[in-house]
C-alpha cells in the first residue's frame, strides 16, 4: 500500500471514531453511562472529526494537487503525517478520559505545532504558478494560522479570568470561525477549483476572491456579538452575510461556462456527493442571511438543536460532501464498489435524515413547542446509518487497497 492510500485509510478510521463518539453521546441520552463523561466525549469528537478526519484529508488532498510531485515525495510529508496522527490518536483516548486536562492539552498543542510546519511546506513547495486555486489556498493557510491565534489566547484568559469570562469563549469562537470558514472552506474551494484544470474567468475569481476574504473578517462579529452586547457587531455581521451571497454570485457565474462539461466527466456517485456538497452550501448562506434578523440571530446560538445541525452542515455536508467528490472524481475511491456505493448512501441519508430531525426540532423549541414524540431514539437510529455507511465504505477501501497490494 503506497503512502497516499495509508493515509486516506488513516483519515477515514478517524472519521469513523469520531462518527462513534457521537453516537455514543445519542445513546447517553436515552442509557446513561456512568463510566462516560459526556462533555469530555464532546471534545474527543469535535476535536478527531475537525482535527483528524478534515484537516489530515485535507493534507492529503493538497500534497496530492498542490505539491508537484518530485517535491511531495520527500520523506517529510509522510513523516509529518504519522507525526500529526499521533497527536489525533493522543486526544482521541485522553478527551474521553480527562476532558481538557494535562495530556489532552499537549496532544492539541502538538497538533497546532505540526500544522505550522505543514503550512512551512505548502508556502515552499507549493507551485509558483499562482492561479486562482493557488491563491486561494494560500489564503487558506494564512487564515489557519489566524485561527491558531484563539488558541494561544486560552492559557491567558483562564489564568487571568475564567472559563465563563467573555474573553474566554471568544477565543475559542474565534478559533472556530477561521478554522472553519477561513482555513477549510477556502482550502476545500481551492481543491474544487483545481479540479476544473484552471480554465477560470480571472476578473470574476479576483471579485469572488476579495469578497470572500472580507466576509470571513465580518462574519467573526456573529459569534463576538453572543458575549459582547453592541449593535454595531450585528450590522457588521449583516454587512459581512450580505458579501458573502455576493461573493458565490460571482463564484457561480466565475465556474458556469464550465458546469455542463464538468458535469459530463463525472459518474453518478460523483454527482450525488458533489450535489450534496452545493445544496449544503447554498443552505449555510441562507441561513447564515437569516442571522440579519435579531431576534433569529439572537435564538441561533441559544437553541443547542440549531447549533449542533449548522456545526454538521458545514462539516458533513459543505466539506465532506466536497472532499467525498473530489475523492471520487480523482478514483482515489473507486465508484465501481457496490459496497462503497452503498456506504455513501447510507451516509448522505443518514446526514439528511438527522439535519432534518435537529432543524425541525430547533423550530419546535423556538415556537415554544414541547420535543418531537421520540426525537432521542429517531436520531440514534439515523445517527447508526452515518456510522454504518463510514463501516462499509471504510472495509470497501481496505478490500481494493490489499488487492491492488496483492496484485
Amino acid at each position: 500500500m503506497n503512502s497516499q492510500k495509508a493515509w486516506i485509510v488513516c483519515c477515514f478510521f478517524n472519521f469513523l471514531i469520531a462518527c462513534v463518539f457521537g453516537l455514543l453521546m445519542r445513546f447517553m441520552y436515552l442509557f446513561p453511562l456512568d463510566f462516560l463523561n459526556y462533555s469530555f466525549l464532546l471534545h474527543a469528537h469535535s476535536h478527531v472529526a475537525m482535527l483528524g478526519w478534515v484537516y489530515l484529508i485535507v493534507y492529503v488532498l493538497i500534497v496530492r494537487f498542490f505539491i508537484p510531485k518530485e517535491k511531495s515525495q520527500k520523506p517529510i510529508y509522510n513523516r509529518l503525517f504519522w507525526l500529526t496522527e499521533f497527536s489525533v490518536i493522543g486526544m482521541m483516548i485522553a478527551f474521553p478520559i480527562q476532558g481538557y486536562a494535562l495530556f489532552s492539552i499537549v496532544f492539541s498543542t502538538m497538533h497546532i505545532l505540526l500544522s505550522y510546519v505543514f503550512c512551512r511546506l505548502v508556502w515552499k513547495d507549493c507551485s509558483k504558478e499562482k492561479s486562482p486555486a493557488e491563491r486561494l489556498l494560500l489564503t487558506s493557510i494564512l487564515f489557519m494560522i489566524l485561527s491558531t491565534f484563539g488558541v494561544w489566547c486560552l492559557g491567558p484568559a483562564v489564568s487571568t479570568l475564567e472559563k465563563q469570562s467573555a474573553f474566554y469563549q471568544i477565543a475559542i469562537q474565534f478559533f472556530l470561525h477561521f478554522q472553519f470558514s477561513g482555513w477549510f472552506i477556502l482550502a476545500i474551494l481551492a481543491l474544487f477549483l483545481k479540479q476544473f484544470q484552471d480554465k477560470i474567468d480571472e476578473v470574476k475569481f479576483k471579485r469572488f476572491y476579495f469578497l470572500m476574504i472580507v466576509s470571513t473578517l465580518l462574519t467573526v462579529c456573529f459569534p463576538v456579538r453572543w458575549f459582547i452586547e453592541n449593535a454595531i457587531l450585528s450590522y457588521i455581521n449583516g454587512l459581512g452575510v450580505l458579501i458573502q451571497l455576493a461573493a458565490f454570485i460571482y463564484f457561480y457565474k466565475m465556474l458556469k461556462p464550465q458546469i455542463r462539461h464538468f458535469k459530463s466527466t463525472l459518474d453518478k456517485t460523483t454527482k450525488i456527493v458533489y450535489g450534496l456538497a452545493l445544496c449544503s452550501l447554498i443552505l449555510k448562506i441562507g441561513i447564515q442571511l437569516l442571522t440579519i434578523f435579531p431576534n433569529l440571530a439572537e435564538v441561533s446560538h441559544q437553541i443547542r438543536n440549531f447549533v449542533i445541525g449548522f456545526i454538521h452542515l458545514t462539516t458533513l455536508g459543505i466539506i465532506t460532501g466536497f472532499l467525498f467528490g473530489i475523492l471520487f472524481q480523482n478514483k482515489m475511491l473507486s465508484a465501481n464498489s457496490s459496497t462503497l456505493k452503498i456506504g455513501v448512501k447510507c451516509f448522505i441519508l443518514g446526514y439528511i435524515l438527522t439535519e432534518v430531525l435537529l432543524f425541525l426540532q430547533g423550530w419546535f423549541f423556538f415556537f415554544g413547542e414541547a420535543s418531537i414524540p421520540g426525537y432521542f431514539q429517531s436520531i440514534l437510529i439515523f445517527s447508526i446509518l452515518l456510522v454504518l455507511g463510514l463501516v462499509l465504505m471504510m472495509s470497501s477501501i481496505i478490500r481494493r487497497n490489499l488487492y491492488c497490494h496483492i496484485k
